[in-house]
Parts: structure tokens; sequence; C-alpha cells
């Protein structure tokens, strides 16, 4: 982890817990299958980035990607998950490694995947937001 500062009340480690709380936050939303409130963890402007594809912001992703894409789903789990967060200033820029398994509720085919998240995240009236977002992943 590439969080340096070894002061367990420093506000770097306060930030980077902050920004992981965030990421932890969506991953869990994904997982449970269910994208309510999401939307709060990204600003408006957000960009979001699937396997190089523009997806434009969090609202059109989710609306028009996400949700459909997890209704064919009977369960998603990320395993082996590490994140790695770098803070300078008000940004944050973190990347993710993690592998998941996807079941399908159509025909219980299950899907194995190794995958990459990098994001940026930026503090706005307190809170850390994602405001760019890319994941890609590999069968």
């Amino acid at each position: 982890m590439r969080n340096k500062d070894t002061n367990t009340t420093s506000p770097l480690n306060k930030n980077t817990a902050a920004v992981r709380a965030v990421l932890q936050q969506y991953n869990s939303a994904i997982e449970k299958l269910d994208m309510t409130g999401t939307d709060n963890l990204f600003t408006n402007d957000s960009e979001i980035y699937e396997s190089g594809l523009s997806e434009g912001n969090y609202t059109n992703f989710m609306n028009k990607h996400l949700k459909p894409e997890l209704k064919e789903l009977k369960s998603f789990k990320f395993n082996n998950h590490n994140t790695d967060v770098t803070i300078i200033g008000n940004h944050a820029f973190a990347t993710e490694t993690y592998s998941c398994i996807t079941v399908g509720a159509k025909h219980n085919t299950e899907v194995k995947r190794k995958g990459v998240t990098t994001s940026v995240l930026k503090k706005q009236k307190g809170e850390w937001k994602i405001m760019n977002y890319h994941n890609s992943s590999t069968e």
C-alpha cells in the first residue's frame, strides 16, 4: 500500500481511510446487486470508462449499463481485493486489483475474472467523491 504515513491519527491517514470507505461502499453495492444511493459517491460531472470505452457520467453508466448488467446476475463476489491510495491535496488516486466471480441468473453460469480499477476522487465540501473511474477485466 502506498500510504506511507504511519501516524494513525494524521489527516493523511484519515483521508486515506475515507477514500477507501467510498470505494468499499461502491464495491459492496455491486456485490449486493443493488446500486441504490451510489450516485452520491460520484461527482455530478463524473466520467466513467469500462474496458477502454467511455460510458459518460455515472448516472448514464448506472442506468444504461450497470443496472441492466446486474439484473442478469444471481451473484457477484470480489476476492483478493487490494487498494492502493495516494493523496495529493484535495485529490486522491486509487488503484484496485481484484478477482471476482459472477454467477448468471438465467443459467447459473459461473465466470471468474481478474480486474483492475483506477479512480480519481475529489474532496468536495469535506466528502470524497469519485470523479473519474475506469475498470477493466479479463476472464
